[in-house]
């Protein structure tokens, strides 16, 4: 009995000190700079037809932007989704403003931005496939 009771003594032991090891790394890292930011300008607009577009500014230099409005993404009649557009910029730590301009639609989201980085250009038979494919009405 008293060698069970030292197993379980030495495993609640240990399950306390990986609690407080937890513990420790949690409580020392750093805590950012907590003070708000500023929003310098900030517009929106909704339409009774689904059209929509907003912005803002904030004090640190980030700006955002979109637009959307709905569209007929289908054969059916109830085939309408939104479809929208954009672009956001920001500042790196060294001050290095990126910006990323956006379109979201039947093809789903794509971005660009001189920072990201682009694919290999596709394979001339892979274009040709995918064309005859369309042709054929299977794409």
């Amino acid at each position: 009995m008293p060698r069970t009771r030292n197993k379980i003594t030495k495993l609640t032991r240990m399950k306390f000190i990986i609690v407080l090891a937890f513990l420790a790394v949690a409580l020392a890292a750093p805590q950012g700079d907590k003070k708000p930011i500023e929003i310098i300008s900030s517009n929106s607009e909704m339409n009774a037809d689904g059209s929509y577009s907003f912005n803002f500014e904030s004090a640190d230099g980030t700006k955002v932007s979109e637009s959307g409005n709905q569209k007929k993404v289908g054969p059916k009649p109830e085939d309408i989704g939104t479809v929208s557009k954009g672009s956001y910029s920001f500042a790196t730590p060294d001050g290095v403003v990126l910006t990323v301009n956006w379109v979201a639609d039947e093809n789903g989201f794509q971005a660009t931005g001189d920072h990201l980085p682009t694919p290999p250009p596709m394979p001339e038979h892979v274009v040709k496939m995918l064309a005859d494919l369309k042709a054929a009405g299977l794409l």
